[in-house]
């Protein structure tokens, strides 16, 4: 049932973006979040749509694998085009069945494919980055905020052990569902409220586990004397090499290429 959360999953493989360095790929995620949302036409999204594209191809993640994680956030995108196509409101208004418009339909449609790319983009980074790169990653590009004694590594540990708990409570969670319909659980029959009621039994084991785990993790970390105050060295130091300049060049002409259809295009409505 929790198979296609893919947040947090790591697809292994010998890539192009795999080998990129992690606080570039955390900048450029970063970066294309932005120029999402300043993309005002669909000529802009379909730049960075293309650009993500050509992303995937060279990341060797399975496409179809990647659409799978469209599937957590698919009641969202419904709702939310659901929502604008009954509640948008424009100047001119070209009335096409009942109070449905035509612009409200395209404006819905540049909202999804919006969501669609922010989703699939933020996926790409955990697929093709290991937990552990991704903690060295920000705790990297959160360095000078140690001279105003924010406890950096502190907050990149969190995040990594967060990181690295979604599959194994996703995996937690799919055993438990299993255990629960071979003693004659229902999980899919009945309206919202009974299946929220039915999954009671399931998030209880779930938090006892969650719990159990992290009691172990920090029993682990004491005995082997492990202090944050340490100062700390990396086995793996991050360099930036061929590959993510070749990264950045293709990113800012996708980016840039947003700019100049937001300053001379036409918006999507």
């Amino acid at each position: 049932m929790l198979s296609d959360l893919t947040f947090g999953q790591y697809y292994e493989a010998q890539s192009f973006v795999h080998r990129l360095d992690p606080r570039l790929k955390i900048l450029l995620l970063i970066a294309f979040v932005v120029f999402v949302f300043v993309a005002n036409s669909f000529y802009g999204l379909l730049s960075l749509a293309l650009f993500l594209l050509l992303a995937i191809i060279f990341s060797k993640v399975p496409f179809m694998q990647m659409l799978r994680s469209l599937k957590a956030v698919l009641f969202i995108i419904i709702f939310t085009v659901v929502l604008n196509i009954f509640f948008y409101n424009s100047e001119t208004e070209t009335i096409l069945f009942w109070i449905i418009t035509k612009e409200a339909l395209i404006f819905s449609a540049f909202m999804a494919v919006r969501l669609i790319t922010l989703v699939m983009a933020s996926v790409l980074l955990t697929y093709t980055t290991t937990p552990v790169a991704l903690t060295d990653g920000i705790e990297s590009l959160l360095k000078p905020l140690k001279i105003i004694k924010f406890p950096v590594h502190e907050i990149a540990l969190v995040m990594s052990i967060a990181l690295r708990f979604i599959p194994i409570l996703m995996n937690e969670a799919d055993r438990i569902i299993m255990a629960q319909k071979a003693r004659g659980a229902d999980f899919e029959s009945g309206n919202l409220f009974k299946k929220v009621g039915a999954m009671i039994p399931v998030l209880i084991p779930l938090l006892i586990s969650a719990f159990r785990r992290a009691e172990e993790l920090g029993d682990a970390m004491d005995s082997r004397c492990y202090s944050s105050a340490a100062k700390r060295t990396k086995f793996k130091k991050l360099k930036l090499g061929y590959r993510d300049l070749v990264a950045t060049v293709v990113s800012l002409i996708a980016f840039s290429a947003v700019i100049v259809l937001k300053i001379y295009g036409v918006a999507v409505i």
